[in-house]
């Protein structure tokens, strides 16, 4: 049995390329390296698979960064849009029984809220969210007409050990004492560990349909903050007041109104760490899903 891995030398990727040939799978790895299987820039070019797929995990993507060109924000659409397009091309008449899409609950736009569910409208207004909603559908298009079941994950913060993105940054800021919890860090975001998205995408594979994949604990900015400091072997991460963190969020705005680049911080990113945005897995829950909760499983993400 042969599972394809998109992104398969990436973070999340690598996850997935160890669990499924612990699993006995062979598994061939599609991306832009020199280590992958199949070498091809799916953004530009549709790949040349010889080989019969019994499964295919699509990882590859553009994400963790905001664009700040029209150029910018056009790689998003060429990676996630027409990079998805022209892998399905390349899958066409491979006999696939199972695709896995990791995709984002991004796609709902939520900017605040509470265990939401898919359910929700899909609202994203960045380019991330809103490429990932059109790969989405070109997925489910594709499997209803090629009779191939299709799974699409909706994940919130990945984590792992090298976790990029906001993770990373949180990790790096506490390490040389420059991160703050605001407002005693109270606002809660859910999590996952990209160990359990892997773990599960073996049974996931064969049963098909949309799932928010969470650790269902919901950490806090402070017991994220905490933990990592503790295992850091750093003094605890210090608070600071919301009337303060006002303040310098406008210095931000205005930085970001004159100079039109992103500021360090700013309003939109103090509603960020000050709101509540938590998502249900209750639905995955109901076909086996048992994550564990991240804050108590520091070494399975802090190197």
């Amino acid at each position: 049995m042969k599972v394809l891995i998109t992104g398969g030398n990436g973070f999340l990727g690598g996850y997935f390329v160890n669990h499924w040939k612990a699993k006995g799978y062979e598994v061939l790895t599609l991306g832009r390296g020199e280590n992958s299987d199949i070498k091809c820039n799916i953004k530009a070019e549709v790949p040349k698979i010889n080989e019969d797929i019994d499964y295919v995990i699509h990882i590859a993507g553009k994400a963790h960064s905001i664009p700040k060109s029209k150029a910018e924000e056009d790689d998003f659409y060429n990676v996630n849009v027409n990079g998805t397009a022209n892998l399905l091309k390349g899958l066409n008449l491979k006999g696939i029984k199972g695709f896995i899409f990791i995709s984002s609950v991004a796609v709902y736009g939520a900017k605040d809220g509470l265990n939401i569910t898919e359910n929700y409208s899909l609202e994203a207004t960045d380019s991330y969210g809103k490429t990932k909603i059109e790969a989405e559908k070109l997925i489910t298009e594709w499997g209803l007409k090629e009779n191939v079941t299709i799974s699409i994950i909706r994940p919130p913060l990945i984590i792992g050990k090298g976790a990029p993105g906001n993770l990373g940054k949180m990790i790096t800021g506490i390490e040389k004492g420059k991160y703050f919890n605001i407002a005693d860090g109270k606002a809660k975001r859910s999590v996952v560990l990209a160990e359990d998205l892997a773990l599960f995408s073996t049974k996931l594979i064969s049963i098909g349909g949309v799932y928010n994949l969470t650790d269902g604990f919901d950490a806090s900015f402070n017991q994220l903050s905490n933990v990592i400091s503790k295992a850091k072997n750093k003094q605890r991460v210090k608070n600071m007041p919301l009337w303060l963190a006002k303040g310098i969020a406008k210095i931000g705005d205005l930085i970001e109104m004159i100079l039109k680049k992103e500021a360090p911080f700013s309003t939109k990113k103090l509603k960020q760490m000050t709101t509540d945005l938590t998502f249900s897995s209750e639905k995955a829950i109901t076909i086996g899903w048992q994550p564990k909760e991240v804050v108590t499983n520091v070494d399975l993400w802090i190197k």
